[in-house]
C-alpha cells in the first residue's frame, strides 16, 4: 500500500504521532526548525498535492509545534518536538582564537595518529574533505594575517626614518595586524564556517569518540521524555536524529530498549536517522560505546530504523550501513534499512543547479521540500497516515549502499 492509497474504514480515524527530532550539532534556537518545517511543510505540500498546518504546542516540555495534515484522505495530528541540545553547542564553542588553533592541533592529531582519517577516507571523500575544511581554512587565514602584519609593518617602518627597537616595534605591528585579521575572520564565520566546523570536530574529539557527562546526562533525560511518549495512546512514537543527532539518538534508543522501556503494547517506535556522520564517531579510540550501541541496535525488533542519505550530500556518511562500516556488525543484523534521499533524482536540474556548491544547505535538503518528489518525504513520514515501518515495509535497500567494515577500533563497552 502506498501512501497515497486509501485505507480501510477502521484505519479513516485520526492518526496520532509523537515526534521527537534531535538536531546535530547546532547553538541555535529551536524556533529555527519550527519555522523551516512552517516552511518547507508548506512548500512539499504544495507540490505533492496534500494539507498541512501548524499550531503553537500545548503544555510544557520540549519545545514543539502541532501537525495537522491531510493525505490521501486521512486526517493526521502530529506533536513534533525537539530535544535540545543547543546549550552544550553553544558552550562548547566559546573558545577563544588561540584556544580554536589549539583545538586544531589537538583534533588534527586525534584523527591522524589513530589512523581515523585515513580509514574514513576509504568510505566517502567528501564528510573527509569537511573535515579537513576549518583546519586548512584557519592555517590559511592565519598565513593571511601573518602576511599582511609583515607587508604593512615593512612598508610603514620604509618610510620612517632609524629609530631604536625598530625591530621589536615592526614585530609588535605585525602581531597586532595578525591578531586585527584573525578577529575579523572569526566575526565573519558565518560565511566561512571555519571556527563552527572546527568547534564541532574538536567536540567530538576531545573525548576520543566518548560522550562527555554533561551530553550523557542530557541524554538520559531525552530518553525519559520518549519513554513517556511510549505509555500514552500514540500510533507512533517517531525518533529523527539528524547529522550529530543520529549517533545520538542510537545511544538514546539502546538505552530505552535495553531498560525495557519499550513496552511491546505500546505505540510503533521507529527511528529515522537523516544525513548521519557516525563514522566520525565511531571510528575513534573511544566510542566504545557508541559501538556497542550500534552493534546491540542492529538486531532489535522493538523499532524500525531508516538511514536516509544522499551521495550529493558532502557533509554525511552516504549510504553507508552505520554498523557494518563500523565492523560492529552482528550476525543477525536486521537494522537499518540503507535509503537515498538522492538529491540528482527528486530535485529539478533547476534547483539541484541552484543548491549543489551549498554544502551546508545541502545537508539540510532532508528537511526540505523535494520539487521532484521521490519516496522520502520528510512530511508524509512525520506527518502522514503510516507509520515509518509501512511506509518501507517492502522497500529494498539501495543498490550502492557501502557495508565493508573499514574501522581499526571494535571494541565495544
Amino acid at each position: 500500500m502506498t501512501a497515497d492509497q486509501p485505507q480501510t474504514e477502521e484505519a479513516r480515524r485520526v492518526r496520532r504521532r509523537r515526534v521527537f527530532y534531535i538536531p546535530g550539532y547546532d547553538p541555535i534556537h529551536p524556533r529555527r526548525y519550527r519555522e523551516l518545517y512552517r516552511k518547507e511543510g508548506t512548500a512539499q505540500a504544495g507540490i505533492s498535492g496534500y494539507e498541512i498546518a501548524l499550531a503553537p504546542k500545548r503544555g510544557g516540555g520540549p519545545y514543539g509545534w502541532r501537525v495537522r495534515s491531510v493525505q490521501a484522505g486521512e486526517t493526521v495530528e502530529a506533536a513534533v518536538e525537539v530535544l535540545v541540545w543547543s546549550d552544550i553547542v553553544r558552550d562548547s564553542m566559546g573558545a577563544s582564537i588561540p584556544e580554536t588553533y589549539a583545538q586544531l592541533v589537538r583534533t588534527a592529531w586525534t584523527y591522524i595518529g589513530s589512523g581515523a582519517l585515513f580509514r574514513l577516507m576509504r568510505l566517502r571523500k567528501g564528510p573527509i574533505i569537511a573535515a579537513l575544511y576549518p583546519i586548512f581554512a584557519l592555517l590559511a587565514q592565519a598565513l593571511v594575517g601573518a602576511l599582511l602584519g609583515w607587508a604593512i609593518a615593512a612598508v610603514l617602518l620604509a618610510l620612517l626614518p632609524p629609530f631604536p627597537f625598530r625591530a621589536l616595534a615592526g614585530l609588535v605591528l605585525g602581531a597586532a595586524v595578525l591578531a586585527f585579521t584573525l578577529r575579523w575572520f572569526r566575526a565573519k564565520d558565518g560565511k566561512f564556517y571555519a571556527y563552527y566546523l572546527m568547534h564541532d570536530y574538536a567536540f567530538t574529539a576531545r573525548w576520543g569518540g566518548a560522550n562527555p557527562p554533561r551530553l550523557e546526562a542530557r541524554m538520559a533525560d531525552f530518553a525519559d521524555t520518549i519513554a513517556q511518549a511510549l505509555t500514552e495512546d500514540w500510533d507512533e512514537v517517531l525518533v529523527v536524529g539528524h547529522s550529530s543527532g543520529a549517533h545520538l539518538a542510537v545511544s538514546i534508543l539502546s538505552d530505552l530498549i535495553r531498560s525495557g522501556r519499550v513496552p511491546a503494547t505500546g505505540p510503533a517506535l521507529g527511528f529515522l536517522s537523516l544525513g548521519q556522520v557516525v563514522p566520525m564517531v565511531s571510528f575513534l579510540p573511544r566510542a566504545t560505546r557508541l559501538r556497542a550501541d550500534l552493534a546491540f541496535l542492529g538486531a532489535r525488533t522493538e523499532l524500525s530504523w531508516v538511514d536516509v542519505t544522499a551521495p550529493g550530500d558532502g557533509c554525511a556518511f552516504a549510504l553507508c550501513d552505520p554498523v557494518k562500516v563500523t565492523g560492529v556488525a552482528p550476525p543477525d543484523q536486521i537494522q537499518p534499512l540503507i535509503l537515498s534521499a538522492a538529491f540528482t533524482q527528486t530535485l529539478s536540474p533547476e534547483r539541484w543547479k541552484a543548491l549543489r556548491w551549498r554544502f551546508f544547505r545541502l545537508h539540510f535538503q532532508y528537511l526540505c521540500a523535494f520539487d521532484r518528489p521521490g519516496e522520502y518525504d520528510y512530511f508524509r513520514i512525520t506527518a502522514g497516515p503510516q507509520t515509518l515501518a509501512e511506509r518501507f515495509r517492502d522497500r529494498p535497500p539501495s543498490k550502492s549502499r557501502i557495508e565493508r567494515a573499514a574501522n581499526r577500533f571494535t571494541t565495544i563497552a
